[in-house]
């Protein structure tokens, strides 16, 4: 599978590797998709970050550890980290209708069932 790019995350590019190198970092073994507003259109480049985690978390820890390397990076937005797992049905119904995919897990045992061509670097050309 092919990630997304800069451009449909209207992201910087250093911005998406410092993100990239952060989530790859504390959280390596969890899919991670990019949804809202930098992924649906209409964000500005103050606009936050909204990414969910998806594949089994043992603990906390790397989540919140992932949070403070945000924190403190020189990424000029907010960004917003939610656990699938504790998200109700209909937001994650509404985030499947568009995200696109920072982070595909090390674990590799998480395979959409139907995966839309537009939510990686392939379909985006």
């Amino acid at each position: 599978m092919r990630l997304a790019d800069s451009a449909p995350l209207r992201l910087a590019p250093r911005h998406l590797a410092t993100l990239r190198a952060l989530l790859a970092q504390h959280v390596p073994q969890a899919d991670v998709w990019a949804y809202g507003s930098r992924v649906t259109g209409g964000a500005h480049e103050g606009n936050d970050l909204d990414r969910v985690l998806r594949g089994a978390m043992e603990t906390a820890q790397p989540v919140a550890a992932l949070v403070e390397a945000l924190q403190a990076s020189d990424l000029p937005m907010l960004v917003e980290v939610h656990d699938w797992a504790h998200l109700p049905a209909s937001f994650r119904a509404e985030i499947a209708r568009g995200f696109v995919v920072l982070q595909a897990g090390r674990d590799g045992d998480f395979v959409p069932m139907s995966w839309p061509a537009s939510h990686t670097e392939e379909g985006s050309r």
